[in-house]
């Protein structure tokens, strides 16, 4: 038996060695002590499914004794057909035990894609509507910094100098460096003591009186305060938010699901703007209006989030299993959908449960850096999460009305080209809900991160014309805004929250979670609190240009340390970050770019090549069988 040093040194690659029957024979391991991490058979290239190495009567057996062990013994004939499901999802119509009824159900949900109950999509749609408040925050105080600056006395056009620039900077940016160095960090607390659910309400209480506050604040001062205060919950409930989402998803759909949260992001960057127009001629209130407005979707997650079920996944942590399974039942169409998820969830938390004995917040926050699996899991969260910011979105997002008023637009018709550019967001990120499951949460990212480049640096060429009147500017900058806002849509927009969610296990999920949050709104602080500076330092054109340049460096990032994760149970991802980085980095460059090449280049028809996890099983089966002859 391995230390326990051993397995944290590398869970997943002792859980593959002890249980890949590489002889051929079964393991007899119990459920509980069965590895939780799936494998891939070398032939097929299908991800494997840890019950399969368990004869039939045993896996119906553990089930069986889960439900009666567990206060769930009216379901025990359930669970031990669950079992069986969970063990051979794809042929469950050849499992003689399942009713006519389960067995309906089940080939349903197969022809089916987006079957579920209202729950489930009450669920995921409240959460979504909680994420709105970040994006009308954003916009809000877009079209209150064409006028709050001059209320409190440090404008920013026409020469207001460098220190008034700094401040409109800090008082726009306060809430991200607040969001992501104090709120991602106390999401694993707040989760522990009150849960998903009520976590949700603490934030949504802070973000409906905070934006109600900062309309009535009297100096630049008070706005900061408050803001301040503002960004904490922010950061607790963008950490919580999307990993609650993931957790009520079924596996089939998560991406669309979980994307919903990008969705109405930026349907709250559109409402915001919304509300900016619509209060436009309230004279010297307006930009209290615009701020205040953003108290609307907090306050419906607020009074909403009481009639959802809380996440499954978390009472099992809590070793709440009975009101866990109650919770599946309310989000799943059917009980024997509702039993073959948990069970198979619960088979592979016991697993984690037991690498992660004794381990506290801090241990856990540094396996997100010293345990290999989680720590590419890490890499790879941590690479969408800066490209989010490095991609340049969030200049548009916090500055699209000063940029518009810049080439020659009046304020009024710099919120409606903003309007504007809002409705681009939501309408291209529709389709994303389509191809983010089928296209892929990578392949999109490496698809747009080249256009977002192109568009942006002609937005910012397009600001060097100096011929003509000052509005003739106005027609290309707009246009190269938009095109560049439609290749984020599609991409790079929806990925980051709904990657980052996804891929840590479930007992590093909110430290995991937490650092990635802290990263992009870190960083998005630091890009809102230096554009102003930067737009009279290295003027617009600048700008732009040096954002153009790091999409090519995010797009870099993208291509080596981001994995694809499309259509895997939340499970089934730890075998994607079971291959070391440096093995992964090599087969990009050797083997997917000289493919990527010859097929979209040369227009050669040539065999797409194994994957990554193929090559890396089949390289560790020959040498297992090299070293037994």
């Amino acid at each position: 038996m391995e230390t326990k040093e051993k397995l944290q040194a590398d869970p997943v690659q002792h859980v593959e060695r002890s249980h890949n029957g590489y002889d051929g024979t079964p393991s007899n391991d119990s459920v509980s002590g069965a590895t939780a991490h799936h494998t891939t058979n070398t032939v097929t290239n299908v991800i494997e499914n840890p019950l399969k190495r368990i004869p039939r009567a045993q896996v119906i057996e553990d089930a069986q004794a889960f439900a009666n062990n567990n206060n769930l013994a009216q379901y025990s004939e359930l669970f031990g057909r669950a079992a069986l499901v969970a063990r051979d999802s794809k042929d469950f119509d050849r499992i003689p035990e399942l009713t006519e009824d389960e067995r309906h159900a089940l080939q349903y949900e197969k022809d089916h894609k987006w079957h579920g109950p209202f729950m489930l999509w009450y669920s995921i749609t409240l959460c979504a509507v909680g994420a709105a408040t970040q994006g009308w925050d954003q916009t809000g105080s877009n079209g209150a910094n064409l006028s709050f600056p001059e209320a409190f006395g440090i404008p920013i056009r026409e020469g207001g100098g460098g220190r008034n620039e700094w401040i409109v900077g800090a008082i726009n940016a306060i809430i991200f460096l607040t969001a992501g160095c104090i709120g991602a960090f106390i999401v694993d607390p707040l989760n522990h003591y009150f849960g998903r659910r009520g976590e949700i309400f603490i934030t949504a209480a802070c973000l409906t009186a905070t934006p109600i506050a900062s309309g009535f604040t009297k100096s630049w001062q008070a706005l900061f305060a408050v803001r301040f205060v503002m960004g904490i919950g922010i950061g607790a409930k963008n950490a919580t938010v999307p990993i609650f989402s993931a957790e009520l998803a079924p596996a089939r759909v998560r991406g669309a699901l979980v994307m919903f949260w990008q969705l109405w992001v930026v349907a709250g960057i559109f409402l915001g703007f919304c509300a900016n127009v619509i209060v436009k001629d309230t004279g010297d209130i307006a930009w209290r209006l615009q701020l205040g407005s953003a108290f609307i979707p907090a306050f419906i997650l607020m009074m909403g989030i009481w009639f959802t079920p809380e996440s499954p996944r978390w009472l099992m942590k809590k070793g709440r299993y009975d009101k866990a399974f109650a919770s599946f039942l309310k989000l799943r169409a059917h009980p024997i959908i509702s039993a073959r998820d948990y069970y198979y969830s619960h088979v592979i938390y016991e697993e984690e449960k037991h690498l992660a004995a004794g381990s506290n917040y801090f241990t856990r926050l540094r396996d997100c850096f010293t345990v290999p699996r989680i720590r590419r899991a890490n890499y790879g969260a941590s690479t969408v999460m800066i490209a989010q910011q490095m991609c340049g979105i969030n200049i548009i997002s916090f500055y699209s009305s000063t940029i518009f008023t810049d080439v020659g637009y009046t304020d009024v018709q710099a919120l409606y080209a903003s309007l504007g550019y809002g409705a681009v967001q939501v309408v291209f990120t529709i389709p994303t809900l389509f191809l983010i499951d089928t296209v892929g949460r990578r392949k999109l990212c490496l698809i747009t991160f080249p256009l977002m480049c192109i568009f942006l640096l002609a937005a910012g060429l397009s600001l060097l014309k100096t011929t003509g009147p000052r509005g003739g500017r106005i027609g290309p900058v707009v246009l190269f805004v938009y095109l560049f806002t439609i290749a984020y849509s599609l991409g790079e927009g929806p990925v980051a929250f709904q990657y980052s969610a996804e891929v840590f296990p479930t007992i590093q999920r909110e430290q995991g979670m937490a650092w990635a949050v802290f990263i992009n709104n870190f960083f998005a602080g630091v890009l809102s609190i230096t554009f102003p500076r930067m737009r009279t330092v290295m003027t617009s054109t600048g700008a732009f240009g040096f954002y153009a340049g790091l999409n090519l460096i995010a797009w870099g990032m993208i291509f080596f340390f981001v994995r694809e994760t499309k259509q895997l149970t939340l499970e089934e991802i730890d075998q994607v970050f079971s291959v070391p980085t440096a093995q992964y980095v090599g087969y990009e460059t050797r083997v997917m770019i000289p493919y990527f090449f010859k097929k979209y280049i040369l227009f050669q028809k040539i065999p797409a090549p194994p994957s990554i996890i193929a090559t890396a099983d089949q390289a560790e089966y020959e040498a297992h069988h090299n070293e037994k002859a």
